[in-house]
């Protein structure tokens, strides 16, 4: 069962899923994974495997379809995970891209807690 938290775009909250829950969505399809933390963090800590990295004050105008900046791996019609160190970030990108007409958003929280649960993690 997925725990939600968040303030909501338009009343919807951002789902907190598990390692678990999103190690599996990975596996079944075409799930896009995010870290929304600075490049400097990653440098510190590597990232998920198979993450882009997209800092939160870009993100808004890499996940706007209609934007300039737009970054082709995002698409409204596919799921998106994100996290960041603690889960604070990734859950105001979440509302962010629910705000941007995202239908499947996820929050997966910290990188510590994901490593920690067995996600694997690459450096460089």
């Amino acid at each position: 069962m997925l725990n939600l938290f968040g303030g909501g775009a338009g009343g919807r909250k951002v789902p907190l899923i598990t390692p678990a829950q999103a190690a599996e969505m990975l596996r079944a399809g075409d799930a896009l994974l995010v870290d929304v933390r600075e490049p400097a963090e990653l440098a510190q800590t590597g990232r998920l495997k198979g993450a882009i990295n997209v800092p939160l004050a870009t993100l808004a105008q890499r996940a706007d379809p209609a934007g300039p900046a737009h970054e082709p791996a995002f698409r409204t019609d596919r799921p998106v995970i994100l996290y960041c160190a603690s889960g604070k970030r990734s859950d105001a990108a979440g509302q962010a891209l629910l705000g941007l007409g995202y239908g499947a958003v996820y929050n997966l929280g910290g990188i510590g807690a994901a490593a920690a649960a067995g996600l694997p993690v690459e450096r460089g």
